[in-house]
């Protein structure tokens, strides 16, 4: 039996996948679902209900700025303990042994055959339909602006996080510009660039690896979570965020 049943479905899901819009959303860490074959990884429902294991309230506001901005919705319906599909299958934290203070038994002294499992069942799937689906895009002539979306917790190893919105990016500084300029003029949240986290923590591996080797206008959006734990929040924040990039996309082809 591999990592997934047949019961559990693809790893990947794909939402409006016909839309006219520019922008592709990709949420990576849409899902705190475990695969049945895992368990619990060793961890208590408090740890697996937590940001270690997805970002809250990620998926919602993708869906509400999605249905705004047309945009197609990319993301894994699976939880990043298994495996981070924003990290590339070398890298330590693609199945971390621990996240913030919490110990991730099930994760650790993974050997080679259980980390290829994990990358074949989960990451590969999700890398090759984002693939293909940006790869369709370019050969219909409209290639896409790719935005990923992510929540961050507002205390991270018990320090405060003042930061509400994050603007993130790698080499390519354009849209992530234009939408931090459109974001000081609004001065509704407290925008700011690569917070809290920024390509030296390895955060932008989808952006390189999707939007960078493309030639693709590229950013990641990270919203603190307490911002967006109801619909209302949700509603609010995805409305100022397609705001953002309603502004921002224009003003890169000016």
């Amino acid at each position: 039996m591999g990592i997934l049943s047949v019961e559990e479905g693809d790893p990947v899901a794909l939402e409006n996948a016909v839309a006219r819009g520019p922008v592709i959303l990709v949420c990576e860490h849409a899902s705190r679902v475990l695969p049945k074959s895992l368990g619990t990884l060793g961890l208590s429902e408090e740890a697996l209900a937590s940001h270690i294991a997805w970002d809250p309230g990620a998926l919602a506001v993708s869906r509400l700025m999605a249905e705004s901005l047309d945009a197609t919705l990319l993301y894994q319906r699976f939880s990043r303990l298994v495996y981070d599909c924003n990290r590339p299958p070398e890298s330590p934290a693609a199945m971390p042994e621990k996240s913030e203070v919490f110990d991730v038994p099930g994760n650790a002294g993974l050997d080679r055959a259980a980390r290829d499992a994990r990358t074949e069942a989960l990451y590969l799937p999700f890398r090759d339909k984002l693939s293909a689906l940006v790869k369709a895009r370019i050969a219909e002539g409209r290639p896409p602006v790719i935005v990923t979306m992510h929540s961050f917790t507002p205390v991270y190893f018990g320090a405060p996080r003042a930061v509400e919105i994050g603007i993130l990016h790698d080499a390519d500084a354009r849209l992530a510009d234009a939408m931090l300029e459109a974001a000081a003029a609004d001065g509704r949240y407290d925008a700011r660039r690569n917070e809290p986290y920024g390509p030296e923590d390895g955060v932008t591996h989808t952006l390189k690896e999707h939007g960078l080797s493309n030639g693709l206008a590229n950013v990641m959006i990270e919203v603190r979570n307490d911002l967006i734990r109801d619909e209302a929040g949700q509603r609010v924040v995805a409305g100022y965020l397609t705001g953002l990039l309603t502004k921002g996309i224009p003003a890169i082809n000016r």
